[in-house]
């Protein structure tokens, strides 16, 4: 089965391209051309991977953006546009982006990038498939996060970041590596506080003491360490 790429994009010239491009690799693709069409057709209909501008009419992308998120829409989110500046980056990978790229932009590396985002779900969904911390079990197969059998709301990127960390489990990981392999974030030493936001989500989540973590250890000047089991 195709997978379902919704393109939220204003520019006719532009979302002809994209749509184009990716239908050309095998992908089913969908374009909305405005931000309260596309927030809706994102809601109510199932995606794989959204690409979506900021600049839209109607309604900002990154209002739709966090929308989306607080909706509980898992799907990979790339934002598409043409504000470059890091702020903006920084301000998408905190609403629960998973990737950016700036126009003007090479579509061969557009089709990489969600070709790769694509393939990172797969991948997630045959690693191990649950795992506990506390009293949260991570089911990594469904994306799902539960706590005494309730479903708790949760960004992709924070099941992403436990998985990494179940995945590293005892080594201390930086913050550099965890954008980068986590938010496949190409700039080493950005000042962002990203990273640190999702750990305190997750920590939130798992930890009987926030404030003092058992499972999601700080090593100072270092990055962060899930503790053995």
């Amino acid at each position: 089965m195709k997978h379902r790429i919704l393109v939220v994009e204003d520019e006719p010239a532009v979302a002809r391209g994209v749509k184009d491009a990716l239908s050309f690799n095998g992908y089913s693709v969908e374009v909305a051309e405005d931000g309260p069409t596309g927030y809706r057709r994102a809601r109510e209909e199932t995606y794989d991977l959204i690409i979506l501008d900021l600049m839209l009419p109607g309604l900002d992308g990154l209002v739709v953006l966090e929308r989306l998120r607080k909706d509980g829409c898992s799907a990979p989110i790339l934002i598409l546009t043409a504000r470059g500046q890091e702020s903006d980056r920084v301000k998408g990978l905190e609403l629960g982006a998973d990737d950016y790229v700036v126009k003007p932009f090479s579509v061969r590396e557009l089709v990489a990038r969600v070709a790769a985002h694509l393939r990172s779900r797969t991948l997630a969904a045959g690693s191990q498939a649950t795992v506990q911390l506390g009293d949260v079990e991570f089911d990594f197969s469904r994306r799902v996060v539960q706590k005494a059998g309730q479903i708790l709301a949760a960004l992709p990127k924070e099941i992403d970041l436990a998985r990494f960390l179940v995945e590293n489990r005892g080594r201390v990981v930086s913050r550099d590596e965890l954008l980068m392999k986590v938010w496949e974030y190409p700039v080493a030493g950005i000042q962002t506080r990203t990273v640190d936001n999702y750990i305190m989500k997750l920590r939130q989540k798992v930890e009987p003491d926030p404030a003092r973590p058992q499972y999601i250890l700080t090593v100072r000047g270092k990055g962060y360490r899930l503790a053995d089991a």
